[in-house]
């Protein structure tokens, strides 16, 4: 925790802190001697103009002390919330830049938890850590040493007091700080059942697992609660053992100075200023117990945060990486490519080879779990090959960066993504300074011009998250739509077709064929239904991550097994 807060809070803000936390402590300390000296000298003998003389003086030191302890609490809270910014936008720079193997490494609803919630325990104890980890101590000890100066003879009260004190906290600590670490598992695992039971809502209703669902939930809310329950029931316990503790102390401290007044050994306003000061003492000794239970539940917070920020990336570009060079007619080449997911017994991909230009088009088709989209997720490198090589415009893709990689490749993945937003905000990820021209001619591609023609607002039609007001059929159309609008060497639709009836499907792809810009590209089609691959220059056909047929449409009908089999699953007769 230490590295990562260190790192990120501004020193002069740091020091600022200190500065107004040690103005209020000299404040506090002093408050307590003023009102020894008023009663003694002012009180007891009844000196009216002293009293107002020393209550003047007390005034504008209290005064003194509201203002460092604003600028205190000012300095601590603006540099909590800064590093919390700070730290939120660097995990999702981090996590932005993952592939799919640290994606699967950390979880998703891990990552949630570790950018909202971990970070707002670092928040919480570094607010903590500025305002009573700085100020405990420093009152603490000057507490005892004006206590010692004020009245020795009963100093010997805190030797007993504050061994207890120690006991208490240290007992409580032992048992509370592994219920805080697992805390953060358990939100983990809330955030998981949540997510799921989100995303997946309507397969949940529609296998009618409901009651499961939310069985499921409360298992792991009951899991979260218990723990919190355990955990702040035994931090709970230190308020009532440090009162009972602080009053013990208080009636020693009274009996202890009755006696000593009584004796005429003491004055009754050294005994008044050696009971704030003991309160101070015992308070700050609470304050510094405070921060020190919390600290453990904060540094396990920060250890997943780092683990985070130090994960290396699986996929990353070369130091002197070369440029990959952009050709009028682009090639796209897979050779001997083989590729194995982690702690996988087989490979997904074995042996995989082809080879595109410019106006060409590739058909993949095969059953589900055959490895399409895993091969289409190599091509803009989301995941490393194990072996082969795949080379864009004759540069192998591991020897160039991602970003060039990625200019040179527009992809539609298999589930249609929108953006909270507009269409048009949507259609500009494709293009930045796509024009509007551009956009309506990608929707007419698309086969979408229709539908959003005929919105009120047409391009600034509003896209609620991931499009959840738009069927399943649209998002599929604007998702092609953000595509195509873009300038790219390699077009790649895995499944995008899935949603759309056949007639739809045979004019997106006729717009493709015919599009000028789209005509000079590669284009990969991967697709279940047999009419959207038939016109293809060349079919893949994968089978367990094997090619086990590779040809034209016509060549594969009629010497390969499995794509007949393919064609007589989907067609009858006259229709073969």
């Amino acid at each position: 925790m230490y590295k990562i807060v260190r790192q990120r809070l501004a020193p002069w803000a740091v020091v600022g802190a200190t500065i107004f936390m040690m103005i209020q402590v000299f404040c506090n300390l002093n408050l307590p001697t003023l009102t020894s000296t008023m009663i003694n000298k002012g009180v007891a003998v009844g000196n009216t103009a002293y009293i107002w003389k020393i209550g003047k003086e007390m005034l504008l030191i209290a005064l003194i002390g509201i203002i460092a302890s604003a600028g205190n609490v000012y300095f601590a809270s603006t540099q909590a919330q800064k590093l919390g910014t700070k730290l939120r936008d660097e995990l999702f720079e981090k996590v932005l830049y993952f592939s799919g193997h640290e994606v699967d490494q950390l979880g998703a609803s891990s990552l949630i938890t570790r950018t909202t919630n971990d970070v707002l325990q670092i928040q919480n104890v570094t607010v903590m850590i500025l305002r009573m980890m700085l100020q405990a101590p420093s009152m603490l000890i000057g507490a005892i040493i004006m206590a010692f100066l004020s009245e020795k003879k009963l100093t010997g009260v805190f030797l007993i007091s504050l061994p207890l004190l120690g006991i208490a906290v240290g007992l409580i600590m032992y048992f509370v700080v592994p219920l805080f670490k697992s805390l953060q598992k358990r939100i983990d695992r809330i955030n998981l059942v949540f997510r799921e039971g989100l995303t997946g809502v309507r397969v949940i209703r529609a296998f009618r697992q409901d009651t499961f669902e939310q069985n499921r939930f409360k298992v792991a809310n009951k899991s979260y609660t218990d723990t919190a329950i355990k955990a702040f029931s035994l931090v709970s316990l230190m308020f009532p053992i440090m009162t009972l503790i602080l009053n013990a102390t208080n009636i020693g401290i009274i009996w202890l100075g009755a006696n000593l007044i009584a004796k005429r050994s003491m004055q009754v306003g050294n005994l008044v200023s050696f009971m704030t000061y003991a309160a101070m003492i015992l308070f700050s000794f609470m304050m510094l117990s405070m921060v020190f239970v919390f600290i453990p539940r904060a540094q396990a917070a920060a250890t997943r945060i780092q683990e985070v920020l130090d994960t290396k990336y699986s996929i990353q570009d070369q130091q002197q990486p070369t440029t990959l060079a952009i050709r009028h007619q682009p090639k796209l080449e897979f050779r001997h490519v083989f590729f194995r997911y982690d702690h996988a017994e087989n490979p997904a991909l074995s042996d995989v080879n082809f080879q595109l230009t410019g106006g060409q088009t590739l058909a993949i088709i095969g059953g589900t779990g055959a490895g399409k989209s895993t091969l289409i997720n190599l091509i803009p490198r989301l995941y490393d090959l194990e072996k082969g090589t795949i080379k864009l415009n004759g540069q192998n893709i591991s020897q160039t960066t991602q970003k060039e990689l990625h200019q040179q490749i527009a992809l539609v993945q298999q589930k249609a993504f929108l953006f909270k937003g507009t269409i048009r905000s949507n259609l500009t990820i494709g293009k930045t300074d796509a024009s509007e021209a551009e956009m309506w001619h990608a929707l007419e591609i698309a086969q979408a011009k229709d539908f959003v023609a005929d919105l009120p607002q047409g391009l600034d039609a509003v896209v609620e998250q991931n499009g959840s007001n738009f069927s399943g059929g649209q998002r599929q159309r604007l998702a092609i739509a953000r595509a195509v609008i873009k300038p790219a060497a390699v077009y790649v639709f895995d499944d995008s077709f899935s949603a759309l009836d056949f007639k739809t499907d045979a004019k997106l792809r006729r717009a493709l064929a015919n599009d000028p810009q789209i005509k000079q590209s590669i284009v990969i089609i991967v697709a279940q239904r047999i009419a959207t691959v038939t016109q293809a220059n060349q079919i893949i056909v994968l089978d367990g991550g094997q090619v086990v047929g590779q040809g034209t449409h016509l060549e594969l009908k009629q010497h390969n097994q499995t794509y007949q089999e393919i064609i007589k699953s989907q067609l009858r007769g006259e229709e073969i």
